[in-house]
């Protein structure tokens, strides 16, 4: 069978796609089922939802890592920043985000025999939940950025599952930490939603929180140049 070529920025572009497809869905479509599986237990609703994001970052990171597998807008610019990839490549990988993200998010809605599009309602706007943001944020961005720099980019995806899992609980916002998932998380009006309104000051606090890991591992690892090359070494692993 002959070999498809495709070209290395459409690649990328389409592992992004689909990889944040299946994150946003996997985020709603467990958010509605816990609702319906434990009605009358919140804690647990977030545990389900928690333990089943974590277990499909982990999958999918291994699964598209060799091609890209940022799924996330403020780890692209990182990446972007650190000169891993051009300024038009993370345009377009950003775009292919947020694209599979509202995708993905449409589709754990039909799966659940709900409207494809149901504009959220759940208001979060509080200090908190802002402050909670960046620190969720701040994690993720430390998190892949250490472990690549460190050496051991073989366990970025185990890092980054087990990161978000626990941010689910430890930060007040649940640990969106990702403006991508976060506009898609505005089309569905269920457990994991967010109102339209909230969203502009989520991913302000998100871009933050992604800045301050920036300088943070400039600090812990200042040969930017290395980690680039490091960056671009991942996708071999």
């Amino acid at each position: 069978m002959r070999d498809v070529e495709v070209p290395p920025l459409m690649r990328k572009a389409f592992a992004e796609l689909v990889g944040s497809a299946l994150l946003a869905a996997t985020v709603v479509g467990s958010g509605i089922a816990a609702q319906r599986l434990s009605p009358d237990d919140v804690g647990l609703q977030l545990l389900e939802n928690a333990l089943v994001t974590g277990a499909v970052l982990v999958a999918l990171i291994l699964a598209l890592g060799p091609v890209s597998a940022a799924f996330n807008p403020v780890v692209t610019l990182a990446e972007r920043f650190f000169g891993a990839i051009t300024t038009a490549a993370a345009a377009v990988l950003v775009a292919a985000q947020v694209v599979g993200c509202c995708l993905g998010v449409v589709v754990a809605n039909l799966m659940f025999d709900l409207d494809p599009v149901v504009v959220s309602t759940r208001d979060r706007s509080t200090g908190g939940l802002w402050l909670g943001e960046v620190v969720a944020t701040f994690g993720l961005v430390v998190v892949v950025f250490g472990v690549v720099r460190s050496g051991r980019p073989a366990h970025v995806a185990f890092a980054v599952g087990g990161y978000i899992t626990a941010a689910y609980w430890f930060t007040s916002s649940t640990s969106f930490a990702n403006p991508a998932i976060t506009v898609g998380r505005t089309l569905s009006d269920t457990f994991a939603g967010i109102a339209p309104g909230s969203v502009p000051v989520f991913v302000l606090m998100q871009l933050l929180g992604g800045a301050l890991a920036v300088g943070a591992v400039l600090v812990l690892y200042p040969r930017a140049s290395q980690l680039a090359e490091d960056l671009t070494h991942l996708e071999s692993v």
